[in-house]
C-alpha cells in the first residue's frame, strides 16, 4: 500500500533478504448499533486480509461501537488521542479505517496520528492498481482513483490562503490547487471518453459472440471465491488463481461445449461488502457483461465462516448494477475444505443450488447438466411473419438464430427459427 508515513525501523530477515520494506498498519473498526461482536470481529478480520494484500502487515487493531459519527474526527476526540497512543507504541505507518472517511476527517485524524490515514476504499483501490494489467483494467482503475482523490485535493500552509475574497485576488496557492484540480478533471473527462470507446468495442464483440448461438453464462461471486479456478477447471482457461483478495480484475471469457451447445462463460471480477462504489462506476463497461448474461453463476466459499453474509454483499452489488433479477445459479464451492454438515445445511437453505470443489474438480459434472439444463431452457422454437419491405428483420433472424424453415409467400417471409428468448423478443411485432 503506497502510503508513505514513518519509515519503519524493524525488518524481518524475509524482508531485509529481499529488499523490500512493507509498512506496518494499524487496524480501526468503527460499528454501529445492532451489530454483533461476531459481526465485528468478521469485518475487522476481512480489513487485515484487504490491509495485507496491499502490501502492509496490521501490527495492532481497535473495534469501537459508536451511536453517532463524530463529523471531524468521526471516531471523537478522546477515542482518537487513545488510538494515537496505541499506534505509536506499536511504530505503525499507517492507521487503516475499515469505514469510508470524509476528506475532512482523514485530514483531521493525520494531524493527531502523525502518520497517514487511509478508509476502506483507499485500500481496495490501491489492490485494484496493483493487479489490474489489461489496458481497459488500468484506465479503470486510474479513473475510480482519481474521481476518489479529486476531492482530497488540499493546499498545504500559509501558501494557500487567499489574499481577499474578489474575483481575480486569489493567491498563488490556492491558483495552484485549482489547476491540479483542473488537470485531474480533464484527465478523468479523457479516461471517460477511453473508456467509453472500449465498452463500444465490448458491445460489439458481445454481439458478435451471441451470433454464433451461445448462451451467456457469467461468474458473480465475492472475492476469493474461486471464480477463477472453476472456470480453469471447465475449459483450461489458464486464469491467475492466488489464494488472496481480488487477484483477478481483467475480465476473462472462455467457450465451454455442452451437449446442447456452447456457452460462454465470463470471469469477472470478485465483489466484496461496500464495494467502493467508483469502482462500480469506473468499471461499468466490464461488469455491463454481467447485465447481458443469460444465467449468473453465484459462486460462493461454503468454508466462509459467514457465507450469508457474502451471498448478500454479491447481491447488494448486483442490485446497484441492474442485474440482480437475472436468473441465478448458486454453486457452493470448496466442499473439499468445507465441513459436510455446513455444505449440507447451505443446500438445504437454498433450494436449486449445487456444491462443488474447483480445486478438486468434483462436482463439475452437476454444474455442466444444469448449464444445459439452462441452455435448453432458454432456446424456445418461434414462428415470424415479416414483410418483404422489413428485410432487415430477416436478416437480423438469420445472423441472431437458428432458421429452421424459411418460406416466401405473397406479401411475406414465414420463418420457423430456434433462438434465445431474449434474443426473440427484439422481434416480438412480427412473431405470429
Amino acid at each position: 500500500m503506497t502510503t508513505g508515513g514513518r519509515q519503519r525501523r524493524r525488518l524481518t530477515a524475509t524482508e531485509t533478504d529481499l529488499g523490500v520494506v512493507r509498512q506496518r498498519a494499524y487496524l480501526v473498526s468503527v460499528v454501529a448499533p445492532g451489530i454483533t461482536d461476531y459481526e465485528a470481529e468478521l469485518s475487522i478480520d476481512e480489513l487485515g486480509q484487504l490491509t495485507l494484500t496491499a502490501g502492509s502487515d496490521p501490527e495492532g487493531q481497535a473495534v469501537l461501537h459508536r451511536d453517532r459519527i463524530d463529523p471531524a474526527t468521526f471516531i471523537g476526540k478522546g477515542q482518537a488521542q487513545r488510538i494515537q497512543r496505541e499506534s505509536t507504541a506499536a511504530d505503525v505507518d499507517v492507521v487503516v479505517f475499515d469505514n469510508a472517511l470524509s476528506p475532512v476527517q482523514q485530514r483531521n485524524l493525520q494531524e493527531i496520528f502523525g502518520c497517514d490515514v487511509v478508509d476502506r476504499t483507499a485500500v481496495i483501490l490501491d489492490i485494484f492498481a496493483q493487479h489490474a494489467t489489461s489496458r481497459a483494467g488500468m484506465l479503470q482503475v486510474e479513473l475510480a482513483q482519481l474521481r476518489y482523490r479529486l476531492p482530497r485535493l488540499r493546499g498545504r500552509g500559509i501558501a494557500m490562503s487567499r489574499l481577499a475574497g474578489g474575483i481575480g485576488t486569489r493567491g498563488p496557492g490556492e491558483t495552484k490547487l485549482e489547476t491540479d484540480r483542473r488537470r485531474i478533471s480533464i484527465r478523468i473527462s479523457k479516461l471517460e471518453k477511453e473508456l467509453a470507446h472500449i465498452g463500444k468495442v465490448r458491445r460489439t464483440q458481445r454481439k458478435a459472440r451471441s451470433r454464433a448461438d451461445a448462451t451467456g453464462a457469467a461468474l458473480v461471486g465475492y472475492t476469493n471465491a474461486g471464480k477463477s479456478t472453476l472456470l480453469n477447471a471447465l475449459t483450461d482457461a489458464g486464469t491467475l488463481t492466488e489464494d488472496q483478495l481480488f487477484s483477478t480484475v481483467d475480465p476473462t471469457v472462455r467457450r465451454l461445449e455442452l451437449a446442447s451447445g456452447p456457452v460462454l462463460l465470463s470471469d469477472t471480477v470478485g465483489f466484496v461488502r461496500d464495494l467502493p462504489h467508483e469502482l462500480v462506476e469506473a468499471f461499468r463497461s466490464t461488469l455491463e457483461q454481467i447485465t447481458e448474461a443469460d444465467l449468473l453463476i453465484h459462486l460462493v466459499d461454503a468454508s466462509d465462516p459467514d457465507p450469508e453474509r457474502q451471498i448478500a454483499a454479491v447481491h447488494e452489488v448486483l442490485a446497484e448494477i441492474g442485474a440482480l433479477g437475472l436468473p441465478e445459479l448458486l454453486v457452493f464451492n470448496k466442499t473439499d475444505v468445507a465441513p459436510p454438515s455446513v455444505v449440507q445445511r447451505l443446500l438445504s437453505l437454498h433450494e436449486g443450488s449445487i456444491a462443488l470443489s474447483a480445486q478438486q474438480s468434483t462436482g463439475l459434472d452437476e454444474l455442466q447438466n444444469r448449464l444445459t439444463e439452462a441452455r435448453r431452457a432458454d432456446h424456445v422454437v418461434a414462428a415470424f411473419v415479416v414483410p418483404y419491405e422489413h428485410g432487415e428483420v430477416v436478416a437480423g433472424l438469420h445472423r441472431d438464430c437458428e432458421v429452421l424453415e424459411e418460406s416466401h409467400q405473397e406479401s411475406a417471409t414465414h420463418l420457423k427459427v430456434r433462438g434465445p428468448t431474449a434474443t426473440l423478443q427484439h422481434y416480438h411485432q412480427y412473431r405470429v
